[in-house]
């Protein structure tokens, strides 16, 4: 493990035992962008969830083509289907809602 991964998890465990653990943020993938972003990671989620109602499975920020070229985009399972949902970072517009299909090579 990486001595950036192990300052985490430490950091992470001491708060956690400083009964600090409802105010550690969860971690997602992109999260370095985050600066980029105007639309927090919690306001997205809701915007997210109201498209979709269900459970958020996977969450990441990323750059991608469409809107202002950065996006949350969060997989949502709603009676067991699994729908992607977009949300642009910047302005906080529903980009994509679509159902998730298996990739098969």
């Amino acid at each position: 493990m990486g001595n950036v991964k192990r300052i985490a998890v430490f950091a992470m465990l001491s708060l956690a035992l400083a009964g600090g653990a409802s105010r550690v943020a969860l971690a997602y993938s992109g999260q370095e962008l985050a600066t980029d972003a105007k639309v927090s990671l919690a306001d997205a989620r809701a915007i997210a969830l109201k498209a979709v109602p269900g459970k958020i499975t996977d969450q990441e920020l990323e750059k991608e083509g469409g809107g202002s070229g950065l996006r949350y985009s969060f997989d949502i399972k709603y009676h067991g289907v699994t729908h992607e949902v977009g949300i642009d970072a910047r302005t906080g517009a529903l980009l994509e809602n679509s159902i998730e299909r298996l990739h098969r090579d």
